[in-house]
């Protein structure tokens, strides 16, 4: 989720908030969720909530609750099922033939008829915007679309790719109208038009959204069932205004992102009427190198860093119990994880540091900012990069200053390769190893990375997409994470846990958040007993 920019779980930065909302007994009111995700319309995104451009967790969770897919990741996770289609899968052997029959009846919100053609024409205008945000990636691999009759689309691949069924089930693929989106261009501001099932109003300051009100769609088909009427997220500038509201009232729930003393008192001081729910998360946090950029460019500074590293000691002083620390690019939780850093260089040693930068002729201390957002991944994330800039310049190799930006501008300062050095968390679009890696290191990547291994993007990425079997591709990524280790164009640090904190009388809450850090908000509704 490019992913992914606006991230969800975690304690600063592990946490994704839900709210309810404010005043008044009666059971139908709406329920308020609270997020400190921003939402801006800026010369550099002015289409933040297009599907041809949004590539990051806030976006994707307003257009999950609005655009329909094809294919979704059901509730409790795990492959695939149709929402929009009928049924889909792959019509040969080799995984390149992808044929979905649509449901019958379908209608956009606004009770205009939802066609096969505005299928072809949502996946068309993804491929032909390519926007550099990164999302038309995740359809790059699709050759051609074939229309049959009323309701059949046919997906033809330029190779196989086992992961596509998840890759349609993400909002790149959103099925837009086709008379109110254009094909050559990016919708500007807020609006969204779909057949997902909420409609959705944005309630903006300037070009800033302070309230997104959902409210139920009566002309949706699909396999969700909501269990509300209404929801409104609402946005607070920091997690501790957030947490006031909770407590005041005003809002029902909050996830990301809270902060780590907000969880730590949920859990030793429960708050009367507060409940504090953990979920599964697979968010990861790194570093990542622009490795065109003087001070980086040879490997020996990243591995030099990758070798001092202290993970544990990080995550202990920082996160505490909702962090743990990250070896490999993919989880401990998905297949095909593993230890390579570990493996290559063992435990934090300053010795083994000075060696890699002495055989490479490079004169300590190395002189470097370290770049991080200060107001997308929670407010720990400031205390983290000081804690990583004391960690690196303990060891007399390096000289580390730290630089925080707000995301407004981080992130098209990183994508333009402003930054030599610079921190991002990665929620995954799809719960398979295959999203640990492409985002980084294949063609087109999130990243915008000038580190290119040929090996990785054109031998191994493809032969891991062949095979139907994922634990049968694990071998496979674990090549890839070797090469990672070597090379170091990212630098694994942890990977988190995601929490949420809710009013008592909601329901659904461990329902609201799944392991990709998507909301689903039409599982929250009230206890009424």
């Amino acid at each position: 989720m490019n992913r992914k920019t606006l991230a969800l779980p975690a304690v600063a930065g592990l946490l994704a908030p839900l709210l309810v909302a404010c005043g008044g007994s009666d059971e139908n009111r709406a329920i308020v969720v609270g997020t400190t995700d921003q939402f801006l319309a800026t010369s550099d995104a002015p289409a933040p909530l297009d599907p041809a451009f949004a590539y990051d967790t806030g976006a994707w969770n307003i257009l999950r609750q609005t655009v329909q897919t094809l294919m979704h990741v059901p509730r409790g996770g795990g492959e695939p099922v149709p929402e929009a289609a009928e049924s889909c899968g792959f019509s040969d052997r080799l995984s390149e033939s992808y044929r979905c029959t649509l449901r019958e009846g379908l209608t956009f919100a606004d009770g205009t008829p939802l066609t096969v053609e505005d299928v072809k024409f949502s996946v068309a205008r993804v491929l032909t915007i390519q926007s550099d945000n990164g999302p038309a990636a995740l359809l790059a691999n699709i050759d051609t679309v074939e229309t049959k009759g009323e309701r059949e689309i046919v997906f033809h691949l330029k190779t196989p790719d086992a992961t596509f069924p998840y890759k349609i089930s993400t909002p790149v693929a959103g099925i837009l109208s086709k008379d109110k989106y254009s094909d050559k261009q990016l919708r500007e501001g807020f609006e969204v038009d779909g057949s997902g099932p909420y409609t959705m109003k944005a309630e903006r300051e300037g070009e800033t959204v302070v309230k997104a009100v959902f409210t139920r769609n009566p002309n949706y088909k699909g396999t969700v069932t909501l269990r509300n009427d209404k929801v409104e997220l609402r946005t607070f500038a920091d997690a501790d205004a957030m947490g006031k509201a909770l407590e005041d009232r005003t809002i029902d729930m909050m996830t990301r992102s809270m902060s780590l003393q907000q969880v730590k008192k949920l859990t030793d001081n429960p708050t009367e009427g507060i409940d504090l729910t953990e979920v599964p998360g697979l968010e990861i946090r790194y570093l990542g190198f622009n490795t065109a950029a003087p001070s980086v460019r040879d490997k020996a500074v990243r591995q030099a860093m990758a070798a001092v590293v202290d993970r544990g000691a990080l995550v202990s002083k920082v996160y505490g119990p909702a962090a743990k620390p990250l070896y490999s690019l993919i989880p401990s939780s998905v297949t095909g994880h593993s230890t390579a850093f570990l493996d290559t260089y063992g435990e934090p040693s300053t010795a083994k540091a000075g060696k890699i930068l002495r055989e490479a002729g490079i004169t300590a201390p190395v002189k470097l900012t370290l770049h991080y957002t200060t107001d997308h991944y929670g407010p720990d994330m400031k205390t983290e990069f000081e804690a990583l800039r004391d960690q690196l310049n303990a060891t007399g190799l390096f000289d580390i200053t730290v630089q925080g930006t707000k995301w407004s501008s981080y992130r098209p300062a990183q994508k333009r390769g402003d930054y030599a050095v610079y921190g991002l968390a990665w929620f995954p679009d799809f719960p398979d190893p295959d999203n640990y890696v492409a985002p980084f290191l294949d063609a087109e990547n999130f990243l915008n990375t000038p580190y290119i291994n040929k090996v990785v993007r054109d031998e191994l990425i493809p032969r891991s997409r062949r095979s139907a079997d994922r634990t049968a591709v694990s071998p496979v990524f674990g090549q890839i994470q070797k090469i990672v280790a070597k090379d170091v164009p990212v630098l694994p640090l942890w990977q988190g846990k995601q929490y949420v904190a809710a009013r008592d009388d909601l329901t659904g809450v461990e329902w609201a958040l799944n392991t990709s850090s998507d909301l689903l908000l039409w599982e929250l509704g009230r206890d009424t007993v």
